[in-house]
Formats: C-alpha cells, structure tokens, sequence
C-alpha cells in the first residue's frame, strides 16, 4: 500500500503549498484580489484532489488486480462513477429542458423593453419570479455571472469513466462480440474513443457549413450520420456495447457543443460587453442553436442509459434499426413538446412519433414458435443450464468477469431455475441475449428445449 500513501502524501503538499500561496498573494491584494485568489486557490485544490484520487484508484487497481477484491473494487466503481453520472446527468438535462422551455415560453411583445428579447413570470415552490432576456447584453455585466457549464462537463467526465470500468475494462467480455466482429481489446477501444472524435468533426462541419445554407439539407445529413454510426456501431461491438456507443456519441457532442461553441461564445459577449465593443450577436444565435440540438439528443440518450435493461431492443436479429426508431421517435416527441410550449399547435408531429414508436415495438417481436415434437425433462434443462449458464449464474461463479452473479440471478437449485423461468424465456430464447455474446456456446437446439420445457409448464421431475 506504499504508492498510496506517498500519493497521500503528495496531495497533501500540494494543497499547503496552494494555501501558502494564496495567503501571501492575499496580502498583496485588495478584497477583489482576495476573492479571486480565494477562487483560484479553490479551483486548484479541487482539481489536485480529483487528480489524485484517479491516480489513487488505478493504483490501488493495480494492486489487487488477479485477487479476490478485484472485482469487489470494480463493482463499486461502478456504483460511485454512475451515481455521479446520474447526479450531473440530471442536472444537465434539468437545465437544458428548463432554458429551452424558457425561450420557447418568453413574452415577446406586451410591455417589453427595447433591449429585451422577452420576459416571463413563473411560480415555483411557494415563490413568484420574474425572468427577462436580452437581446444581446445588458449595458453593465453584472460581477455576479452564473454559467451553465460544470453539469455538461462531469457528465461526460463521469460517463467517459463509466465507459472504461464497464466496458473497456473488461473489452474482451463485454465490448468485444467475435461472432460480430474479432478485434483485439485495444482495437476496440481505439474505435470507440475514435469514433466520438470522427462523429464531433463531422457535425461541427454540417453546422459550419451546411445548415447556414439548408436547415432542410442539415437534418437529412444528420439523420444519415446517426444512422450510419448505429450501423457501423452494431457491426463492431456486442449488442449492449453499440448501444451505450451510440449514446455516448451523442453526449460527446452534447458535451463538445458546450466546451467548443457554446462557452467560448458567451466568454466572447461578456469580454466584448465588458470592454464595451460592439457585440456579435451571430454569436449567440450559434450557441442557442447548438444548445437546441442538445435538447432534442437528450432523449436518444436517456433511452440508451436504461437500454440494457430491454433486451427486446438490443436483442433484435437488426438493433441498429430498433436504435434509429426508438432515437427519431422520442426525439419527435421533444420536438411537440417545444412546439407545445411555444404556444402552436402541431397536429402530426405527436401521432406520427407515437406511430414510430410503436413500430419498433411490431418489428422487434418475435416470431411464432415452433411446434415442441416431445416433451423435455427437466434432467436436460438442468444440463444445459449447469453447462451454459452456471458459470455467472451462481453463488460461486467461475466466471473470468463476473464474480457475483448478475442482478442476483442464480441457477444453482431447482427451485431457483424455475423461478427464474420467465428471464430464461426472454433472454435465452426469445431475444438470444443470454449467455452474454455467447461466450459458453449454447446451441439453438439447446435454446428450443428451454422454450419447450417452459411452455410445458416448467415442471421438476
């Protein structure tokens, strides 16, 4: 445990240096200098603890990489890394939904001043507020500035993580499918992180270059580059990898749209306010419209998040098209719900993303059995269950990956399989999702005498 403690160690020099430097810089300094300094030296202490936290993690992972506590590591990582995912992942989206229903719901004509483009009166928890929006700037930057920046980054920050303990980590058994596709574990990485890199390119490239001249032309070429990564993700990873994959692309460039477009614009109008030049304000139409295209891929992405738990999406014989539908359809239903809010009325969008919807549902069911010729024992069920199943499906696995058996599910007694019956029928017949990427090799036949021994009554003889 050495390195940790000289890590310890490390950190806590680095904060006392911090500290001894802010107070000397303070004494030098008016009270503005002092609040600023105090600011900064906050700012560094934070970013030195989270650093060496990081560094404490992968050593402490390197440490008990090969025990016992390997895996006990890893699954609270996961546990800590998502929870702050969700937390700022809410608060992203909390304040994406809420400025966009803000500009959608303005009063733009009674009684609003020249230099404003709207106003609004609103009541929440017990109190009444009273928001205005300028056109461009106000004449004096208030010294108190609230940006909406730090829930966009830690929620990349925390999912990109999250990304690397769950499926990078364990690249082999969770992100690499070979019956898709036989790569290396660091082949696949190296797609995955590079593909969010080639998708922002060439997004940011339609928004320069092709939606100032066709927003028509813009949403068709969108529409195309999603698509065509839902494919190539499907044709690459394990079902439940192109999945997180896609969204994950689509948070990048949410993120990318914040860091590269949407800051530095409004850093841009606040400096040229503050100098008093004259303000571009093509500059905060750009980042209006890149936080739009934020606020419809919200959805797409909320399903992706909880998309490992519907293995009837990811499990269809073609996922990427089931991806597509479910991803234009909720994103239609964004669309009618802004439309809603600014006072129109749309008779179509709503019923047509419904229709959508519900054809991802038609085409992702499965087909009509077949006949069951005899009847199956149980004695082969369980055969087939202690030879493909057990491995992970077990107070004990034996499994390379998986140390404590998935969401609890085990198959070490009679009683338990037959309990389990119906997860049995959905993730081993009906969607093949089970055993993960096949990896015990489970045959079709062995598939279709589960499927008969279930609906047989799923009898222990």
């Amino acid at each position: 445990m050495l390195p940790i403690f000289i890590l310890v160690l490390l950190l806590f020099i680095l904060i006392t240096l911090i500290i001894i430097t802010y107070k000397v810089n303070a004494k030098k300094a008016g009270i503005e200098g002092v609040k600023t300094g105090f600011i900064q030296a906050q700012n560094y202490v934070y970013a030195s603890i989270v650093l060496v936290s990081l560094a404490m993690v992968a050593t402490l992972y390197i440490i008990l990489q090969g025990t016992i506590w390997q895996a006990h590591l890893m699954e609270w990582m996961n546990i800590i890394v998502r929870l702050m995912h969700i937390t700022f992942g809410i608060a992203w989206i909390g304040a994406s939904f809420y400025f966009v229903f803000l500009e959608n719901a303005l009063n733009r004509t009674e009684n609003v001043r020249e230099e404003l483009a709207g106003n609004l009166w609103a009541v929440h928890g017990g109190g009444f507020y009273y928001l205005e929006k300028y056109k461009v700037a106000p004449k004096a930057i208030p010294k108190h500035l609230h940006w909406f920046k730090y829930e966009a980054y830690f929620t990349w920050v925390t999912g990109f993580c999250l990304l690397f303990i769950v499926y990078y980590f364990n690249a082999a058994a969770l992100l690499i499918d070979k019956n898709i596709l036989n790569i290396l574990p660091w082949q696949a990485v190296s797609i995955g992180v590079g593909s969010f890199i080639v998708a922002w390119i060439i997004y940011d490239l339609l928004c320069r270059y092709v939606m100032p001249k066709s927003k028509v032309l813009f949403m068709a070429s969108g529409l195309l580059l999603i698509c065509v990564f839902a494919i190539f993700y499907t044709h690459v990873f394990s079902a439940r990898a192109a999945y997180i994959h896609f969204g994950a692309m689509l948070g990048s460039i949410m993120a990318a749209n914040v860091f590269f477009v949407i800051i530095p614009s409004q850093k841009a109008m606040v400096q040229a306010a503050k100098l008093g030049k004259p303000l571009n304000a093509q500059l905060g139409k750009n980042a209006g419209l890149r936080s739009l295209h934020n606020n419809y891929f919200t959805l797409p992405v909320l399903f992706v998040m909880i998309s490992n738990h519907f293995p009837s999406t990811f499990g269809y014989k073609n996922s990427w098209l089931i991806l597509l539908l479910i991803s234009v359809g909720v994103a239609g239903v964004k669309h009618y719900l802004n439309v809603r809010e600014q006072g129109k009325i749309s008779v179509w969008v709503m019923p047509v993303s419904i229709l959508i919807l519900l054809s991802a549902a038609y085409i992702s069911a499965p087909p009509k059995p077949g006949v069951c010729k005899e009847d199956v024992s149980f004695a082969e069920v369980n055969k087939i269950v202690q030879l493909r199943c057990i491995s992970c499906h077990s107070a004990k696995p034996t499994d390379d990956v998986y140390k404590a058996a998935p969401n609890g599910v085990m198959y070490d007694t009679p009683e338990e399989i037959v309990k389990y019956k119906d997860k049995i029928m959905e993730r081993a017949v009906v969607t093949k999702t089970m055993p993960l990427n096949n990896k015990t090799n489970i045959t079709e036949a062995e598939r279709d005498a589960l499927r008969c021994w279930i609906s047989q009554g799923a009898a222990v003889k």
